[in-house]
């Protein structure tokens, strides 16, 4: 009887243990409140597959998205901040930088290059939220403003996908500021030298940036539903205070007020951006 107890035991302590369901494996969607598959959205370019809500993505999930595969030549990877102010709020600025680093894999919260949309030539931008909610600091600026040059000097096609809820970062001070008048005068010259800029407006698209280079595309294009201003809505209601306009701030009602040239759900991105240039090219051929 003994024996038999001690084997039984030994059994079941032999049987492996329930598996539960993997972290991360289900998300719940902030559009509809479905939890959803990742897998599933991920293969989806980052949209729900419920109601089309558009989840965050990195800048380089988004030029993998854009780009014709492996044709990406990244550009400046090395350019860091040196923390001109020796900035501390909560914690010293230079240890912030290193902890966003490890978190997202960027240098900062820009990435820039050249590459092929459905074999088209062109140069892209993209800051990330992710970032220092994709905050412009001066790596962020004098990324931009050496790809607008670039995009100038070898006459192509540049594309900024912009994703900053930060605005200018005030780690940096005034000389986050200055990256607002640098980049647009950057592509001041790049408009006088004939350029096509696009600008694609993502949630979120805020602050200084909001107010500088991604508002002056010769197309303004933004993603559904996406946040684009310069204050958030809860400090224009304070400021004003009145009542704000349904959808106040969202790309759909900036459509309406004129802002923006076309919203487009991020599927279709890719080929409106090349139908975009391949429009431009054939009207400037013609004159």
């Amino acid at each position: 009887m003994t024996t038999s107890m001690a084997e039984d035991e030994s059994k079941n302590s032999e049987r492996p243990a329930k598996r539960g369901v993997p972290e991360g494996l289900w998300i719940q969607c902030p559009g509809c409140s479905a939890t959803v598959y990742r897998n599933q959205v991920d293969k989806l370019l980052g949209l729900c597959p419920e109601c089309d809500y558009h989840f965050y993505v990195g800048a380089r999930v988004r030029i993998d998205q854009l780009l014709d595969e492996g044709s990406f030549e990244e550009w400046d990877a090395g350019i860091c901040s040196v923390d001109p102010l020796k900035f501390v709020d909560s914690r010293p600025y230079a240890e912030r930088l290193v902890a966003e680093q490890k978190k997202t894999g960027l240098v900062d919260a820009c990435v820039t290059g050249r590459g092929y949309l459905r074999g088209r030539p062109l140069v892209i931008g993209v800051t990330d939220s992710a970032f220092i909610m994709g905050s412009m600091g001066s790596v962020v600026g004098e990324k931009l403003t050496r790809a607008i040059e670039q995009a100038t000097k070898f006459s192509l096609p540049l594309i900024i996908v912009s994703g900053s809820g930060g605005g200018a970062r005030m780690h940096e001070g005034i000389l986050s500021l200055m990256q607002m008048a640098k980049v647009s005068a950057a592509l001041g010259r790049y408009h006088q030298a004939g350029g096509l800029y696009i600008s694609v407006l993502t949630n979120p698209t805020m602050g200084g940036v909001a107010a500088s280079f991604a508002s002056l595309g010769d197309l303004v294009v933004a993603e559904p539903k996406a946040l684009v201003g310069f204050a958030g809505p809860r400090v224009v209601a304070a400021t004003v205070k009145s009542e704000l306009p349904e959808n106040f701030q969202t790309s759909e009602f900036l459509l309406e007020q004129g802002f923006i040239d076309r919203i487009i759900n991020r599927a279709d991105l890719r080929s409106e951006i090349a139908t975009f240039i391949d429009y431009c090219e054939i009207s400037s051929a013609k004159k």
